[in-house]
This record gives C-alpha cells, sequence and structure tokens, in this order.
C-alpha cells in the first residue's frame, strides 16, 4: 500500500513540475502587405508586424502558444499553418484553410492557441490560395525541456529559412495557373536564405563567365546576405527548413562536412554529407566543425535540384571571426550535383534512419493500405493535377465543422478511389486525360493503422515526371521505403523497412517511382495530405483524412464561422 502510495505521490509531483515549467508564450501579430526588396527587385510581400520573414518563434517542450492574428489584408482571407505540429486535442489551429478552419477575413482576429509537445525544427506559412508564395512564413523552433540533453552536442545555434521568389505577385501567378490556356509560373528569379536574396549581382561575379556584377552590399539593405558568424574549432549546429514554393534544393557548406541528426523534429542515426537534398516542407538539423583555415570565410549554397536550373544559386558567407563579413571566399562556391541525377538524391534519401533506441518503431501490420496515383489532367480545358483522378477542391464549409456537427451537401460524401487501375502505364502520359473536381474525404477508422503509397507516373508531356514533397498534417509517418517503375504488393511491399525507418511529416516521391508510408491515426481531425509545392496544390493534388472528429472537443465558433456551420452557432463560447 505505501509503496503504490509513493508511485501516485510521485506522479503527482512530476505533473505539478511539468506544469509549472510550462509556459505560455503569447504574440500578437498583424499580417498585411509591404513593399519589401527580397533580392534587390522591388516588390510586395505579406508581412507579420512589419517582418519579413515573419518572426521567429521559439519554445520549449509543453509550452503553449497564443497567436492573436489580425487580418490587414484588405480583400483576402488568411490562415497560417504550424507545420510540423501535430495540434493533439487542437485539430481546429491547425491552419488549413476550409479543412480545419474558416479563413480568416479582413479586419477580424483569430486565437491560435496549442501546445508544442516535441523538440524540433519547424516552420509556420500561409495555408490560402498561394500566400505563402507571398512571403507569409517564419521559422517556429521547439527546444528540448532545460533537464533534458538533446541526442548530440554542440556549442552554438544557427537557423537558416530556405524559400524562393518571382518577380510575379501571387495573384498573378494564381491567375496564370486558372487559365485557358494554361500558363505556368515559370521558374523563381531567385533563392532566398532568410528572406534575402541578390538577383541583378552576385557575391561570387569575380569566379563567374558571365558579366554580371559584383555585389556591393551594405548591411541595412532588405537584401544584403544574412551572414553567419562563426568561431575557429566549435561545433555549430544549423536548423534548417525549406518553405520553398516550387524550387527543390541542394544545401552546402564549403569545405565543412555535414553531419544530419535531426529530420522534420525526428532524432535519425547521424551520417555525413558534403552536401544534402532539402524538398519543400522538409527541415533539418545539421552539425558542422569550423576546422578549416581560419583565416579565410567560406560559402554557404543553395541551388536548384529536380528542375533544369534557370535560377542562380543562393549565397551567403559562412564569416570565421575575426575576419571581415565582407571578406569574400577564396574560391568559388560549391559546385551542385546535376539537377536531374535523381540517383544522387535517392542515395541521400536512402541514407536516412531512424534513430535506434530513440525512435519508436512503426506497428508491424497494417490496417488500410491506400495507393494514390499523382497524374497531370485536363478537365474542362484547364490544366490540373489529380489523385486517383480526382482533383482536389475545397467546399465552402471547413470539414472540421461538416463532419463533427452531421451537415448534410456541405461536401460529396462518397468514398474517394482507394486504388487506381492495375493497368494504368506510369511511363507514358495519360491514355485519357480527362479528370474530375472532388472534394471527398478518406474516412479513417480511428486508432488504426494506415499505408499510403504514393505513385508517382508521367505527366501530360512526353518524358515528364516531376518531384513532388508530400506532407501530412497532425501526423508523423515512418518512411518505409522507395522503389521505381510501378509498385508491386507482392515483391515491393518484402522490403519495407520496419526496424528502423525514420519518422517525419514530409516526403518526396521521384519521378515514375513509389515512396511507402505508415501511421496511425490517432489524432482526432481532419487533416490535409497534399504535395507541398505551392502551384500543385493549387491545381488540385492532394486528399484529405478524418479521424476521429466525434472526439474533438472546445472548436472555438471562430474557427467554422462561415458556409453552412455558420448558421448552427449557440450562445456558448464552442460548438
Amino acid at each position: 500500500m505505501s509503496s503504490l502510495l509513493g508511485i501516485f505521490l510521485f506522479l503527482y509531483l512530476f505533473l505539478l513540475l511539468s506544469s509549472i515549467s510550462a509556459k505560455n508564450r503569447e504574440y500578437k501579430w498583424k499580417v498585411e502587405y509591404m513593399h519589401w526588396c527580397p533580392d534587390g527587385v522591388d516588390g510586395i510581400v505579406i508581412s507579420i508586424n512589419g517582418q519579413f520573414p515573419g518572426p521567429t518563434i521559439r519554445a520549449i517542450v509543453g509550452d503553449t502558444i497564443f497567436v492573436h492574428l489580425t487580418n490587414n489584408l484588405p480583400t483576402e482571407g488568411v490562415v497560417i499553418h504550424w507545420h510540423g505540429i501535430s495540434q493533439i486535442g487542437t485539430p481546429w489551429a491547425d491552419g488549413a484553410a476550409l479543412i480545419s478552419q474558416c479563413p480568416i477575413n479582413p479586419g477580424e482576429t483569430f486565437l491560435y492557441k496549442f501546445k508544442v509537445d516535441k523538440a524540433g525544427t519547424y516552420f509556420y506559412h500561409g495555408h490560402y490560395g498561394m500566400q505563402r508564395s507571398a512571403g507569409l512564413y517564419g521559422s517556429l523552433i521547439v527546444e528540448v525541456p532545460k533537464d533534458e540533453n538533446e541526442a548530440f552536442h554542440y556549442d552554438e545555434e544557427l537557423n537558416l529559412l530556405l524559400s524562393d521568389w518571382w518577380h510575379k505577385s501571387s495573384h498573378d501567378q494564381q491567375i496564370d495557373l486558372s487559365s485557358k490556356p494554361f500558363r505556368w509560373i515559370g521558374e523563381p528569379q531567385s533563392l532566398l536564405m532568410n528572406g534575402r536574396g541578390q538577383f541583378n549581382c552576385s557575391l561570387a561575379a569575380q569566379f563567374s563567365k558571365l558579366p554580371i556584377p559584383q555585389c556591393k552590399l551594405r548591411g541595412d539593405e532588405q537584401y544584403a546576405p544574412q551572414i553567419f558568424k562563426v568561431h575557429p574549432n566549435k561545433t555549430y549546429r544549423l536548423r534548417v527548413a525549406s518553405t520553398t514554393a516550387l524550387a527543390s534544393l541542394n544545401l552546402a557548406i564549403e569545405g565543412h562536412k555535414m553531419m544530419v541528426v535531426e529530420a522534420d523534429g525526428n532524432y535519425i542515426q547521424p551520417f555525413f554529407v558534403k552536401n544534402m537534398d532539402i524538398y519543400s516542407g522538409e527541415s533539418y538539423s545539421i552539425l558542422f566543425k569550423t576546422d578549416q583555415d581560419p583565416s579565410n570565410n567560406y560559402w554557404i549554397s543553395i541551388s536548384v535540384r529536380g528542375r533544369e536550373p534557370k535560377t542562380p544559386q543562393g549565397l551567403t558567407i559562412l564569416n570565421y571571426i575575426p575576419n571581415f563579413a565582407s571578406k569574400i571566399p577564396n574560391s568559388p562556391p560549391p559546385l551542385p550535383p546535376l539537377w536531374n541525377d535523381y540517383n544522387y538524391s535517392k542515395t541521400f534519401s536512402n541514407k536516412i534512419f531512424g534513430l535506434m533506441g530513440l525512435s519508436p518503431k512503426p506497428p508491424t501490420r497494417q490496417n488500410r493500405r491506400i495507393l494514390l496515383l499523382n497524374t497531370q489532367n485536363r478537365i474542362e480545358g484547364y490544366t490540373r493535377w489529380s489523385i486517383n483522378n480526382i482533383s482536389l477542391v475545397f467546399p465552402t464549409t471547413p470539414y472540421l465543422g461538416s463532419i463533427k456537427h452531421g451537415i448534410n451537401n456541405a461536401f460529396d460524401t462518397k468514398s474517394p478511389p482507394n486504388t487506381f487501375s492495375k493497368n494504368y502505364n506510369i511511363m507514358k502520359p495519360p491514355p485519357n486525360p480527362n479528370s474530375t473536381y472532388g472534394n471527398r474525404v478518406y474516412m479513417l477508422k480511428f486508432n488504426t493503422t494506415i499505408d499510403i503509397i504514393l505513385q508517382n507516373a508521367n505527366a501530360l508531356g512526353e518524358n515528364v515526371s516531376e518531384i513532388h514533397p508530400w506532407h501530412l498534417h497532425g501526423h508523423n509517418f515512418w518512411v518505409l521505403g522507395y522503389g521505381d517503375g510501378k509498385f508491386d504488393h507482392k515483391k515491393d511491399v518484402e522490403k519495407f523497412n520496419l526496424k528502423n525507418p525514420p519518422l517525419r511529416n514530409t516526403v518526396v516521391i521521384f519521378p515514375y517511382g513509389w515512396t511507402a508510408i505508415r501511421f496511425v491515426a490517432n489524432n482526432p481531425g481532419v487533416w490535409a495530405f497534399h504535395c507541398h509545392i505551392e502551384p500543385h496544390l493549387h491545381l488540385g493534388m492532394g486528399v484529405v483524412f478524418a479521424e476521429g472528429v466525434h472526439l474533438v472537443k472546445n472548436v472555438p465558433n471562430e474557427a467554422l464561422n462561415c458556409g453552412l456551420t455558420r448558421k448552427m452557432f449557440v450562445k456558448d463560447k464552442h460548438i
């Protein structure tokens, strides 16, 4: 009896201390358009409190985040998705427009309130229209509790948020994508590091064979590179996340080996690389030692992967103190792999494994397997992307409200296809390119194990198949494997890695290949699963999962104050 009492006393004290150490972190943000010069060409960005990128949030596991978001955009709604945060118990705060909440109308304020329950490198971004392309993003860092240690040692920390930038506005891009005939937005004009890039000049002009001027930048210019200052003979953690709208990237630090230790907020088995691919929606932590000649500075470079590179490298400088920050490195920037060397990319992805002992193993069996075929199609002459021949369009009522309250006619309640034709030739353009619009939902039985097979295929043009990074809201998933060609149930399932697969929230499918993931449907809510390339989602490349929605409690009225749920409000604060 006394031992039982001791256990209860220990648990009580543990919970008490945990609640005392956790903090509420409160922010008041105003989202508005602002003239800015991200790459030396004057443009317009979506800013937060006059900042671009938006403010960095730093928190500790167990903290509760309060963001009072006021929409000062004059004519459009806005939401913010907290990329990588599971939103356990707060699915309405996920920030996916018309899935988990209504867009916040101009002049209105919405309170995002959620707990951060897992340490890692994350970010946030707009999730309505193409507002991420307009610059609505920022970093979100969650640190381990003060009485715990990371699985790796480092002396100091740096943060790098990657993005791409067009001189054409996001509104114009939307119009192009929705035009008939179709107008592609083209490649980005610049690659940005922490919101800064250079278009009309180059930091490395002296090494270029092209007649481009050398950048002569003052530190106060909006597009001046953020210099990364380091001390010799130390170990640095570089947190890096990609919020690009289109570009897949390759990152290198000249002369420095990088040890990859974290992926999407999850520990992985450390491994060394001289450069690394990073796709839109992914985040990593890498460690590097400042063990090079301390009298020199060194390049940090990002380069386009998977698309013919019409965008120049993004560059900044690793500045060894006490050298002048303006000192240009002695050598040209690192050469990236060939843009279409997919074997190089696959080799990197296949090196990522969960850290044994700290990364949980997946369930050994699945309860349901869903095969999702990515195709490019046409609907009434418009170019679209489809999944199992359905191109996603969102209803006017958020799924979370319509499913929770059983509202009829809010969306198509027919079950979406669980697979695609076995006879479909993924190596050729679709024989019938016509598709259909849809807003169906995959209803997942709560607490079951789900396998998703992402199958890539040829687009409308001959010999064209693109990289697609897919992001799942509300969950981490295990990456069980990658393969070339069409997925074969009999042969490929046997190759699944059930021993030490990495946990991720974003994963790539390579051209003409497949990727297999597994997750447990144990987070009540409605969750998007979609290609993280902004124009691809805009054109329909995504699906929606719902699980345990009847268990969701305390949804603020403000989250559902649109569409058919608007009529349901009662005087209580929550419905």
